[in-house]
């Protein structure tokens, strides 16, 4: 039987709720909302995985939060980063799970398109090997452009993380040729021997126009989660979005 499409639940968002009230006393006995409990609630709802991207300005999860997940949450951890030297230490120091390596531009709210692998091979395949040579699995989050596909396979990633949040802002023609983008690089990547998640924009209701993408393992899901669970709360909003994954066609 096939395996499910996973979901790695995303909460760098709870992390910016909690930095707008305690973001000078994050030593305080009553800040909130918990990272933790965050972590906790996402596992006990059915997440494979907790997303976390540490930023250099650390603008929502900062270190703390990096250690104090990697000892207690349950599942597996995927931490989003840069390619820097700070935070490549800290991540061969944590060991998560996973590493996806992402572009980072300070003055954007969230990270917004793919990483160029293409000019940045070489600093890019030192960082893999150190990351994978200690036991984490690396992938690149990358626009679903052939060569990009090729550039992190050559570099030798596992993993890519297609970028999904054009398909996600198109509507009608423009979001059917995006999807056929993101199908034919998905198709390469797999015949390259890598694992194809993706991430980036999706919500229950543009989920379904995805699934003409073929050998799709994880999808890496934070925003559209967050803001559910305001109004619905975490397990409920992560309920909804696994029964959508559930009708993925598994070949």
């Amino acid at each position: 039987m096939a395996s499910p499409l996973l979901l790695g639940v995303n909460i760098d968002h709870v992390a910016t709720l909690r930095q707008a009230r305690y973001r000078t006393m994050l030593g305080a006995h009553n800040v909130e909302p918990s990272i933790l409990e965050a972590a906790h609630l996402a596992e006990d709802s059915g997440a494979h995985s907790i997303t976390i991207h540490l930023r250099a300005d650390r603008r929502h999860i900062v270190d703390a939060d990096v250690y104090l997940l990697r000892e207690k949450i349950r599942t597996k951890l995927n931490l989003e980063m840069g390619n820097t030297p700070e935070i490549l230490g800290i991540a061969l120091q944590v060991k998560p799970d996973f590493v996806c390596m992402v572009p980072e531009n300070r003055e954007e709210v969230t990270t917004e398109g793919g990483l160029d692998v293409v000019g940045q091979k070489e600093v890019l395949r030192a960082s893999v090997q150190q990351l994978e040579a200690n036991g984490t699995r690396v992938s690149m989050f990358i626009d679903p452009d052939l060569e990009q596909v090729r550039a992190s396979a050559d570099i030798g990633a596992s993993m890519i993380e297609l970028h999904t949040g054009t398909f996600a802002n198109e509507q009608g023609e423009k979001r059917a040729q995006e999807a056929a983008r993101l199908k034919a690089a998905a198709e390469l990547g797999h015949s390259l021997g890598l694992q194809i998640n993706a991430g980036h924009g999706l919500t229950t209701t543009n989920l379904p126009d995805l699934f003409c993408v073929p050998h799709l393992a994880e999808l890496n899901i934070g925003h559209s989660i967050v803001a559910r669970s305001v109004f619905v709360g975490m397990k409920q909003a992560i309920t909804e979005f696994l029964a959508v994954m559930a009708q993925y066609p598994r070949a």
